[in-house]
Order: C-alpha cells, then sequence, then structure tokens
C-alpha cells in the first residue's frame, strides 16, 4: 500500500454561518489517481481547495479539522502557504493561461521562486511541456501567445505551468469539462502518465471518467464524504445506497 501523502480528519468548513463540509474524513495516497465525484454542489471542489488552502481567498470561510501533508498540518500558524501551493498545483475547470508566449507561461513559477539563468529556464520548460505532453507540438513556436493553441493544448499547458515548480501533488478540478472528446482522451492519459511521479487528485462529473483514470472514488453529497474506497469496488459494489443510486442515474 502506498504511503499516505494527505490524512484529513475532522474537516469542517464554513461560509459565514452556511457548513458546506461536515467532519470529513480521509486518506489519500501518494503516487495515485483519486476521484471526487457527486451533485453539483456538493462539496467537491470546495474540499479540494482545502488541500492547497485556496480557499483563504474567500471572505468569511472558516475550516477547522487537521489536513495532514506528509504528517505536517498546513493549517498551522507557521505554514508558509506559498510554499504549500508549489507543492500542491492546481489545474482549473476552464484552462487559463497568462497572455503571454507559450515559453513565458511555463517559465512563470520558477522565475518566482529564484531561478533566473536561461539555459536552466529552457531545459525547465522543455520537461514540463514533456510532461504535459505538449512539447512536440509547440517546440518550434514556444514565443507564439499561449491562446493562439486550441483549448485541448491550453489545458495541458496549464499543467505544464503547474509542474514546472515540481509538485508533489496535482489538484485537478473537472479539467476536461470544457474540452472536446479528442481533447478529454488526451488528458485522461496523461493523468494516468502523470501519477508515476505525483499525487493526482480530480474533481470530476464524468462517472466514467472516474471510472477509466483513477485508483480510488469518494462520493461526495450535501457536504458529506458518503463513502470512499478502491474505484473499482465502488462502482461495482458501493457499500451506501446513495453511491449505488448516484452511479446508476437513480439519484433524486
Amino acid at each position: 500500500m502506498s504511503r499516505m501523502k494527505f490524512e484529513i480528519s475532522s474537516l469542517n468548513l464554513h461560509y459565514g454561518t452556511t457548513q458546506a463540509l461536515k467532519d470529513v474524513k480521509i486518506d489519500l495516497p501518494e503516487k495515485t489517481v483519486t476521484a471526487f465525484i457527486g451533485p453539483s454542489g456538493c462539496g467537491k471542489s470546495t474540499f479540494l481547495r482545502c488541500l492547497n488552502r485556496m480557499n483563504d481567498f474567500i471572505p468569511r470561510c472558516r475550516v477547522e479539522g487537521r489536513v495532514l501533508l506528509d504528517e505536517t498540518d498546513i493549517y498551522a500558524p507557521q505554514t508558509d502557504v506559498i510554499e504549500l501551493r508549489r507543492r500542491v498545483g492546481m489545474v482549473f475547470q476552464k484552462p487559463n493561461p497568462f497572455p503571454s508566449s507559450i515559453y513565458d507561461n511555463v517559465a512563470y513559477g520558477p522565475r518566482l521562486h529564484g531561478t533566473t539563468g536561461r539555459a536552466a529556464l529552457d531545459q525547465i520548460v522543455r520537461q514540463s511541456l514533456e510532461g504535459a505532453a505538449l512539447w512536440d507540438e509547440v517546440r518550434d513556436k514556444l514565443n507564439s501567445p499561449a491562446m493562439s493553441l486550441s483549448g485541448g493544448q491550453q489545458q495541458r499547458l496549464c499543467i505544464a505551468r503547474a509542474i514546472a515548480v515540481q509538485p508533489e501533488v496535482l489538484l485537478m478540478d473537472e479539467p476536461t469539462s470544457a474540452l472536446d472528446p479528442m481533447s478529454t482522451a488526451r488528458i485522461e492519459e496523461l493523468v494516468r502518465e502523470l501519477k508515476t511521479k505525483y499525487t493526482v487528485i480530480i474533481v470530476t462529473h464524468n462517472m466514467q471518467q472516474a471510472a477509466r483514470i483513477s485508483d480510488l472514488t469518494a462520493f461526495f453529497l450535501l457536504g458529506e464524504m458518503v463513502e470512499t474506497g478502491p474505484t473499482q469496488e465502488i462502482f461495482t459494489s458501493p457499500a451506501d445506497r446513495r453511491t449505488e443510486d448516484y452511479i446508476t442515474g437513480r439519484f433524486g
């Protein structure tokens, strides 16, 4: 069994007086793909953002409980949040490249963290684009605007930008929901490759996608984590009736 990368217990999250997450408990092993599934508004993305403290940006958001990354509490007062977000990268639902060149998009993070030498940046950009399965498509146009890429290429560029700072974890919030089927297939293939180096945690509305690419699946409903386990077990013999109803389409 893989070593645990995240250990989460008694996690509650409130937006003002509204409780959005209720007593969530889950352990996430390293170098695996974990999928969060469930209906819209059930807390999947909210929980994902707890793992790199993106919820810090939301007014009146309060988080209680323990979120351990390599046995260290990321909500402890002494936590370096910038370093946390380097270690725990994020790819969003809609591709969001910066309005600059392909090269500068990938080089942005390393420059921010102190890498300035051209040779070092060139190597990082190439390795990151190769890691995101994009190098062969853009190697001759690194100075072209990132916005000139297709949607699927832009999303892979965002993945390259995330891995350029050598994270340990990649959070992916519905990374294929805005993409066509061919681009979606490329991203799914990439996710399977990425787990050899990174711990990948993905939110998806697409249950077939969760079944195809994840090792573990967690089902959320109304802010609660109803059930979690190996993906094959969750999809073939769920322990909770609510999970079964959601997977079989009888939900609601």
